[in-house]
């Protein structure tokens, strides 16, 4: 039987243990025996290798990090990743999140397309491969995740047991094929100040996280004659049209600057409050010294730029574009300065073409490194037999040529070797993922079974 006719011979029975899953609440909880990540996620991680059983494959639970369901022989393995962990519920909802109800044709539920539905579409992509008789030269092995919304610790415990797939995809991405994934860097530039020396910016504080463009800053400024500042916030943000403003809450005259969010690896698409409020001091002109020479080197050597060219980092490839360049916190006091940084590399570079540069450059105003989190880009090249082979299934299940996405986030791919994001977001689909009323089409439900199974099939034989 046709590989596609018998997985829509199986789509009652999809849309059942779909919904099944997404009716367990596996957000991580508290460590207990055998459970690393919480009774909850363990409950996802016991139904799923359950059904494996019970469809007839090999599986094997790794000290309650992962399990995995495996068919087929050879000393090459094809792994599949996805993640049975989900991120809590959220407000907003219009159905029961945790409920896995059917409306116009979607199953909705936290979960659904990240990635319950997916994972349940792999393991019957397989299994349809298996009851039509197909016997691989490889193993293929589907690999359940339970820690990907919280750190994926889970995969590095997996590779100090296991093997690393020989050629893998995971279904957390977006369709057709992410092909390159930026070098991803978190971290600090800190600073401390002369005590000695006196400032009249007491503290500056804004932004949440690195990698978001910061919406909103604030300056805290001690002076006694205020009414100069004043006027030069009203005819400044006039001037510049940007969100300033001010109160006076006792002796401190508090600036305000409201800018607009974006993620970090997009952060020309905001407007970064930070900068601006750092701009804005510098135009004042009002801390002499250290705090002085320090507002007016960020302001000269960052400014409004995202890429790091007057930084002197600038990086530039064919693959994945320009570097980007975010300023996501910032906490200063009278004694020192903490800016939090995201920035992302070109998939062709190195960390050191990057850093190397930036070491040189803060070393000439006294700030240091410090709290560096660090993932090595993704890439492979579009020749590469396993896009090329993605790349081709994909056009032939949907018609549509399999374009290749170079992304500045991260996917789950990074996390396991030799493995690129594959799906399960169509093209022209929102992305639901961690979104009220999350859902999956049953339409694409059946499809990208189709497309995974297919693939599956061509990476084995």
């Amino acid at each position: 039987m046709e590989l596609n006719k018998k997985i829509d011979l199986l789509q009652e029975e999809l849309i059942e243990k779909t919904q099944e899953l997404i009716k367990i609440r596996s957000i991580e909880g508290e460590e207990k025996p055998g459970m690393p990540f919480g009774e909850e996620v363990n409950d996802a991680l016991i139904y799923t290798l359950e059904l494996g059983k019970k469809l007839g494959f090999k599986t094997k639970n790794i000290d309650g990090y992962m399990g995995y369901l495996e068919y087929g022989e050879g000393d090459e393995m094809v792994g599949v990743l996805g993640h049975l962990d989900i991120v809590p519920e959220g407000d907003g909802w219009n159905f029961d999140p945790y409920g896995g109800e059917i409306h116009d044709g979607k199953i909705f539920g936290r979960g659904a397309i990240d990635d319950k539905g997916p994972i349940v579409s792999c393991i019957y992509g397989l299994y349809a491969l298996k009851e039509i008789g197909f016997k691989p030269n490889k193993r293929i092995r589907i690999l359940l995740g339970t820690n990907e919304e919280t750190g994926s610790q889970e995969v590095g415990y997996y590779l100090k047991k296991e093997e690393a797939p020989t050629l893998g995809f995971t279904p957390d991405g977006f369709f057709p094929i992410i092909f390159a994934e930026k070098g991803l860097t978190v971290f600090s530039l800190v600073k401390n100040f002369n005590l000695l020396e006196k400032c009249p910016v007491v503290y500056i504080k804004g932004g949440n996280r690195e990698n978001m463009v910061p919406d909103y800053c604030e300056v805290g400024i001690k002076i006694e004659d205020k009414q100069p500042i004043i006027e030069k916030v009203v005819s400044y943000s006039k001037a510049n049209s940007i969100n300033l403003s001010y109160e006076i809450n006792d002796e401190l005259l508090i600036l305000k600057c409201v800018g607009f969010s974006a993620h970090g690896s997009m952060p020309e698409l905001g407007q970064n409050a930070i900068m601006q409020s750092l701009i804005f001091l510098n135009y004042l002109n009002i801390c002499d010294g250290e705090v002085g020479e320090t507002i007016r080197f960020l302001v000269e050597n960052i400014g409004l730029e995202t890429n790091g060219k007057s930084f002197g980092v600038y990086l530039k490839d064919d693959a994945s574009g320009e570097l980007t360049f975010n300023v996501g916190t910032i906490r200063m006091s009278e004694n020192s300065m903490l800016l939090g940084l995201n920035l992302r590399y070109p998939v062709t570079c190195t960390f050191e073409q990057m850093m190397n540069p930036l070491e040189e450059k803060i070393e000439k105003v006294g700030f240091k490194v410090e709290n560096m989190d660090h993932q090595k880009p993704l890439y492979f090249p579009k020749d590469h037999k396993l896009i090329e082979i993605l790349a081709k299934v994909y056009h032939e299940q949907t018609g549509e040529e399999a374009e290749l996405l170079a992304i500045g986030g991260g996917t789950y791919a990074k996390e396991m070797p030799n493995t690129v994001a594959f799906g399960p977001v169509f093209p022209g689909k929102p992305d639901l993922c961690h979104q009220s009323n999350e859902y999956i089409e049953i339409q694409e439900l059946m499809k990208m079974t189709k497309i995974y199974a297919n693939v599956i099939k061509e990476l084995s034989e």
